[in-house]
């Protein structure tokens, strides 16, 4: 009995292709490897001791449905993220294009934050909470892994709020864009 080949592409893929120029990992080609990958953007906030913190990020992902688990990572545990990862709970809220200037706000260092134009109220729990950001998810930080001067972060979704559906807001070559419901289908 003949065993199946594990890989049946690989004879009919082409070699004649140049191979690729590779440069070192180092932190400028990591960074330029990212700044043209898209990212959804979002805020992440908490209640501290001392008051809200926040950030934006573009390093939230979902890990698991059941149990409803997400990850983002943060590059240092002082300031804003020391507080999100000291916190009891977080609020990651996923921004649209109407966020954007909040969004702006929080990825600056010095810049107002958690305002009152900028529609924050508190959830039951104590949490900060963006009203109009389209989806928020309550969450525990359930591990922390260091990695490099960042963390990776664990965090079991406890809570999720839907609001009205609107165009995403990402991330890509340093600056903010909007994903319409029009673009093609894949």
């Amino acid at each position: 009995m003949a065993v199946p080949d594990p890989n049946p592409l690989a004879d009919s893929l082409p070699t004649d292709a140049a191979p690729p120029t590779l440069l070192e990992a180092n932190a400028e080609a990591f960074k330029a490897a990212f700044r043209d990958h898209p990212a959804g953007v979002a805020l992440i906030t908490a209640m501290t001791p001392l008051g809200p913190v926040g950030l934006t990020a573009s390093s939230v992902a979902s890990v698991s449905a059941e149990p409803a688990a997400l990850s983002f990572s943060v590059t240092r545990a002082t300031g804003s993220a020391g507080g999100l990862l000291a916190a009891e709970a977080v609020v990651v809220h996923l921004l649209s294009a109407e966020q954007v200037e909040v969004a702006r706000a929080f990825a600056r260092s010095g810049a107002p934050r958690f305002t009152p134009d900028q529609g924050w109220s508190s959830l039951p729990t104590g949490e900060p909470w963006l009203a109009a950001a389209p989806v928020a998810l309550r969450a525990r930080i359930a591990h922390t892994l260091p990695v490099g001067g960042s963390a990776l972060v664990v965090a079991e979704v406890l809570d999720v709020h839907l609001g009205e559906r609107s165009p995403s807001l990402v991330y890509r070559d340093r600056r903010f864009h909007v994903l319409h419901d029009d673009s093609p289908q894949a």
